[in-house]
């Protein structure tokens, strides 16, 4: 039985390997804007939760096209995280040229955004969705031309008058919510692992409303 396993191994089609390497391969997207004028604002908490994994694996990021990127292994997956250099608005592309690069599955991409209709510090991993109203979701589900893809949105509050929304969420955290972040940022990171290793529905189980 063993020499059967082995020789059937020897045969297995180059489709059939390049597919299983495939399928333990994920693309983790934190959305952002490039440049310090944007470091530490509640629009590009993506890049600050990818740039929290990253220091925690000890791994650091690479100027690649269209892209910085940082890559892990975790219980036999292989984690790529990119930060998009394309600025918000225009994340699609890179997200796409990644996902074709790399050969990755749309159901192991996982994008990570801010969300204004969720309370600070919340939770959400949803397996698809509209962009509501957020323009990098928008311009992703443009140019992959499916909204089929898992996206995780990090609660930046609504506490801003009427009118001022650009200037809330392109600020600065206030001295709160920066005491309360590391915490969020912990379970943050654990959630993407879980989303590799254990899958989707598990995910979603284990960390929404937390």
């Amino acid at each position: 039985m063993q020499l059967f396993r082995f020789i059937k191994l020897l045969f297995k089609s180059e489709k059939e390997i390049t597919s299983n390497t495939s399928m333990k391969k994920f693309l983790i997207v934190g959305l952002g804007n490039i440049g310090s004028t944007y470091d530490d604002t509640r629009h590009n908490i993506g890049f600050k939760t990818i740039d929290e994994l990253a220091s925690k694996e000890a791994i650091h990021f690479e100027s690649e096209k269209l892209g910085s990127i940082a890559t892990f292994r975790f219980k036999g997956r292989t984690f790529i995280l990119l930060k998009p250099s394309t600025f918000m608005n225009l994340s699609g592309k890179s997200v796409k040229y990644w996902l074709t690069k790399e050969k990755i599955p749309i159901e192991n991409l996982l994008v990570i955004c801010d969300d204004l209709n969720l309370t600070f510090g919340t939770i959400r991993l949803k397996a698809k969705g509209s962009d509501g109203g957020h323009n990098g979701l928008k311009d992703i589900n443009t140019v992959l031309q499916t909204q089929q893809y898992a996206r995780f949105r990090f609660g930046v509050g609504s506490e801003f008058s009427k009118g001022r929304q650009s200037d809330f969420v392109l600020g600065k955290w206030d001295e709160e919510e920066s005491k309360l972040l590391p915490e969020r940022l912990e379970v943050a990171c654990k959630l993407i692992k879980s989303f590799g290793t254990a899958g989707l529905n598990n995910t979603m189980n284990t960390f929404n409303g937390t």
